[in-house]
């Protein structure tokens, strides 16, 4: 789960690392206030889960604050291109930050790196521009430090990581507390990646936080009710990934077609989506029910399909492995005989039970099929 800047920005407050004041409006006349309060000149930012604001015109830094109600004004119910996530964006929320006085701009992220099994704390002097810029041009200026677990992070390890990411000693006392609650902060709410750039030196030598990006593991939500409230909230999402979200199913996108897509496993889902369009079709979503998956949560699936008027077929494809075919199969008949579904429904099964799931599918009003291929042009061919 992507979190906005505003809310990445409360959440590291909340573990001592220092953020700007800040407050976030949706109105020119809130924007207005909102500056005037933080006396007069302001930073205006647009919240949309992107990078390459400032290059969209989404970010503006302004010395009144009429100007921050008249950019607010220009920006907000619009549409703006941002070119990392290749697509227009809707700006329907701003931050109103203070102006602050920035001697210097750094950079400082944590992200869970699969290769060493650690998360990995990244420092360059080199902020205020995407690190794989940095990476590239300037990869001298990076300093890493993978986290052993059982030692947590030390200061001899942030003077190293300093050392190598080329911040003078000088600087040290007061960054050593700040990558300290960081860290803290990504392990108390299982984030899988912060960034705060710029790492903003003040001209008082203290460390601010200008920015921030935070993604929290999907799958730690239910220890985070509070942060996987964010995620329902977000404008990123619409009606139907909301809603899944509300189901506790974390892996399903909208996509707009004509038929509902519901498999176990990432692999299978995309593989399934490639046959339906391969005989015709559209797939209406990717939803990835994942390995394991009762009863409930198939029947809860087929639910959150059916709200999506635009479906008019249902290809369900299911490899058992540690999916049973026969709990799948349950889900399926739980759903059928309770909803009034006026769509055709193809069912494959394969693997783990599959014999037994089709048994207790043979009398159910469902087309099934053989294989992948076989289902695709069968639920193509009932549309």
């Amino acid at each position: 789960m992507k979190m906005q800047e505003y809310q990445a920005k409360a959440l590291l407050a909340q573990f001592g690392v220092p953020t700007p004041k800040g407050i976030v409006c949706t109105t020119p006349d809130e924007v207005k206030a909102a500056a005037e309060s933080l006396g007069g000149g302001a930073v205006v930012k647009a919240q949309v889960l992107a990078g390459g604001r400032g290059k969209a015109g989404a970010v503006k830094v302004a010395k009144t604050a009429e100007a921050c109600a008249d950019f607010a004004g220009s920006i907000l119910g619009k549409k703006l291109y941002f070119e990392q996530a290749k697509e227009e964006l809707a700006i329907n929320t701003l931050l109103v930050e203070e102006l602050l006085p920035i001697a210097k701009e750094y950079y400082l992220g944590m992200v869970v790196d699969r290769d060493t099994q650690r998360n990995v704390l990244i420092l360059s002097s080199q902020g205020g521009m995407d690190i794989e810029e940095v990476a590239h041009s300037h990869p001298d200026a990076i300093g890493r430090h993978p986290v052993d677990p059982a030692i947590g992070v030390k200061d001899f390890h942030i003077r190293e990581l300093a050392r190598k990411g080329g911040i003078p000693d000088s600087e040290l006392g007061k960054l050593a507390p700040f990558v300290k609650n960081l860290y803290n902060a990504c392990l108390k709410s299982d984030a899988t990646l912060a960034e705060i750039n710029p790492l903003v030196v003040l001209a008082d030598g203290n460390f601010i936080a200008g920015d921030a990006k935070i993604n929290i593991d999907d799958n730690t939500l239910y220890r985070h009710p509070e942060l996987a409230a964010h995620g329902e909230d977000s404008d990123e999402l619409n009606d139907f990934e909301k809603e899944a979200r509300r189901r506790g199913i974390n892996n399903y996108v909208h996509l707009g077609g004509n038929v509902g897509i519901i498999c176990n496993g990432a692999g299978l889902v995309m593989g399934t989506m490639d046959e339906v369009k391969r005989a015709g079709g559209q797939p209406a979503n990717f939803l990835d029910i994942g390995g394991g998956a009762k009863a409930e949560l198939v029947r809860s699936s087929l639910e959150l399909i059916l709200l999506d008027k635009d479906v008019k077929a249902i290809l369900i494809n299911i490899f058992g492995g540690i999916t049973r075919g026969d709990e799948v199969a349950k889900g399926i008949i739980e759903a059928t005989s309770t909803m009034d579904i006026q769509v055709p429904l193809v069912v494959r099964l394969a693997g783990t039970n599959s014999e037994e799931g089709l048994a207790l599918l043979k009398d159910a009003n469902l087309v099934p099929a053989a294989t992948m291929q076989e289902a695709a042009q069968k639920v193509v061919a009932l549309l």
